[in-house]
């Protein structure tokens, strides 16, 4: 279990952090009653017409602690955060800050509570500097008092070596830490951060952890709003959502103790992991599961003992028809979150069942040799090579800004390589990009669907542009709309869709002419678990049905789905294999199993990555 954010930190790379952080907090904080509520939520109810987004929640928030805020997308939690700093009033119930009621006291809450949003609240044409000039402005801060504050979060934040940067050039990791920069202008005792690890790499979330564990060592009360359920369990006490109703409260072991015994994992698989996973995720005595490499980890729904019940036997039974050895695992918080929600989709994709088998006769589906892209004295791919097998999943990971997604681009044929070549289902992307575009299809990092037309225009546009029409064209709308369960959203503008729902749209955006090869630029960032799940039972089925996928992800327990993965740091690859063997690679000694994301972090230690100003500490 990791250790908890909020308690007491005891990383020794948080000692440069707090050195940092002197002064960011009043010096009497640290000295003020912890055991005093510093939020107190009494019946809180908010109701938007007909949408009840929070019924009646309670609850304590304390200051020196980690408060997590989770749930799926749609629960309330950036309905809750609003509330909590005062830029909405609740139709029900009282919110009181350090004893200020939310509706009464909003002039002086705002000296009290940063509030650091869901999105970039800040503006990309403007240099670091000039945001926290702005963001100090419109604190009331005056020049002398300003100066101070801004040398200590720069030093606490590491951006001191580029404020004249613009913040749209930055990495997504320091528009994170800029974002809590502003958000700690003014010295605030609450802090509220809206899923600050969105499109983070693990490296640069690493440092946010330690310096949120700096800020509640200091006496801050922060909150952490995550889809990522490896953040809520480093925290001191978990609030979790589902439908605006506050389902559980309390400290993440209290939860995931809950389903003791009931964690497996299947191992020494000789046939198709990913079969096996579609049947174990198709009985119903299984709650839960996912890939772990070679490996598949499920939950069961009853309650697995010695006495070896039903739901024990079944799985056993599957076990042993697929010459699988099955052994009993601790469980996760994310296995007790997964439960408590009723389980995941199941493990059979409609989408992919309705698709036809692929087979492009071809060794490599799509390959690069040498590929480099340069923007003027820049470098952002460098020498990458490799080759994607047909029905394979290939994963490319890496830091912000290591080429990912330059890379990605120029294989879709959206940029033209400086240098080197790239192949894409057997089209040379130089002579026949059109083409090959026509036989990938494409789902951008960023949402890219177009918003001044409706959820069903989207659709009928990117359904014409790919070439279908009439008859087809109506039924591959329908079966999107069927699939992604679309229908209550269509005469909706795509920036109103929850998260969630932008993605699914996305998704069938991509998948509208069914292409043989797929690439996914970080398909599921910031979306919940549960939505995950359904993502990759539709990306599993596909693969099976022997479509080619390329995918980025931040997250490391999803780049377990990929056969192999390329890993990329400053332009070029400097791993590439199974994530089983990129893990053992790095395993201190060999009873040791390292998670991907301690492979992450360590494969680029070793390539020599050194620790700079604006750079975080490569700690494991």
């Amino acid at each position: 279990m990791s250790a908890r954010l909020g308690a007491a930190p005891n990383r020794g790379t948080l000692l440069a952090v707090q050195a940092g952080m002197a002064g960011v907090a009043s010096a009497s904080d640290a000295a003020r009653d912890v055991t005093a509520p510093a939020v107190r939520l009494d019946g809180v109810t908010k109701v938007f017409g007909p949408v009840q987004a929070l019924k009646d929640l309670s609850a304590n928030i304390y200051p020196g602690r980690l408060t997590g805020l989770v749930g799926p997308d749609g629960a309330g939690k950036t309905t809750l955060m609003r509330l909590m700093a005062g830029l909405m009033m609740p139709s029900a119930g009282t919110i009181q800050v350090l004893s200020l009621d939310t509706q009464r006291d909003t002039d002086r809450l705002a000296d009290q509570v940063g509030y650091m949003p869901q999105r970039f609240g800040l503006y990309e044409d403007l240099a670091v500097i000039e945001n926290l000039r702005l963001h100090a402005a419109l604190r009331g801060m005056d020049g002398a008092r300003q100066g101070p504050a801004f040398d200590r979060l720069l030093a606490f934040t590491r951006l001191g070596p580029f404020t004249r940067r613009l913040a749209g050039d930055l990495s997504g990791g320091m528009k994170q830490k800029l974002g809590l920069a502003c958000a700690l202008l003014g010295s605030p005792r609450v802090l509220l951060l809206d899923e600050p690890g969105v499109g983070v790499d693990p490296i640069s979330r690493q440092d946010l952890w330690e310096m949120v564990a700096a800020l509640t060592a200091q006496g801050l009360a922060v909150v952490w709003a995550t889809a990522y359920l490896d953040e809520a369990e480093r925290c001191a006490t978990v609030l979790l959502l589902n439908a605006g109703q506050l389902v559980f409260a309390g400290p993440p072991d209290d939860l995931t103790r809950r389903i003791a015994h009931r964690s497996f994992r299947l191992t020494a698989l000789t046939g198709d992991r990913r079969e096996l996973l579609q049947q174990a995720l198709d009985l119903p005595a299984v709650r839960d599961g996912v890939l772990q490499g070679a490996s598949i980890r499920v939950v069961l729904r009853g309650e697995a003992t010695a006495f070896a019940p039903p739901d024990l036997l079944a799985l056993q039974s599957l076990s042993a028809q697929a010459g699988a050895r099955l052994e009993p695992v601790p469980p996760r918080f994310e296995d007790a979150f997964v439960d408590l929600l009723g389980g995941g989709p199941g493990g059979t994709s409609g989408l992919a069942t309705r698709t036809p088998p692929v087979d492009l006769g071809l060794t490599a589906v799509v390959e690069c040799h040498h590929l480099t892209r340069r923007f003027g004295s820049f470098t952002a791919t460098d020498d990458v090579s490799f080759q994607v097998r047909p029905g394979e999943i290939f994963g490319l990971l890496g830091p912000n800004g290591a080429g990912k997604s330059t890379t990605f681009k120029m294989l879709c044929g959206l940029l033209k390589p400086s240098a080197g070549e790239a192949r894409v289902a057997g089209l040379d992307l130089r002579r026949a990009s059109g083409a090959a575009k026509g036989r990938l299809g494409y789902m951008a990092q960023k949402f890219s669907l177009y918003g001044l037309l409706s959820v069903r225009q989207n659709l009928s546009f990117y359904a014409g542009v790919q070439g279908l029409a009439g008859q087809d064209k109506r039924e591959r709308i329908d079966e999107m709309i069927d699939t992604f369960q679309l229908q209550p959203f269509l005469d909706r503008a795509p920036e109103e869709l929850p998260l969630g729902y932008k993605q699914r749209l996305a998704l069938a955006c991509a998948l509208m002419h069914r292409p043989p090869v797929l690439f996914l630029d970080e398909p599921t960032s910031g979306v919940d678990p549960l939505t995950r799940r359904e993502f990759w039972t539709h990306i599993n089925g596909l693969v099976r049905k022997g479509v080619t996928i390329l995918v980025t992800t931040h997250f490391m327990d999803e780049a377990e789905y990929c056969d192999r993965m390329a890993l990329m740091y400053q332009a070029r690859v400097i791993a590439l294999d199974t994530p089983d063997a990129l893990k053992a690679a790095v395993a201190l000694h060999p009873d040791e199993e390292p998670t991907m994301e301690q492979a992450f972090i360590r494969l680029i230690e070793r390539s020599g990555a050194a620790e700079s100003p604006g750079s975080p500490r490569l700690a494991t």
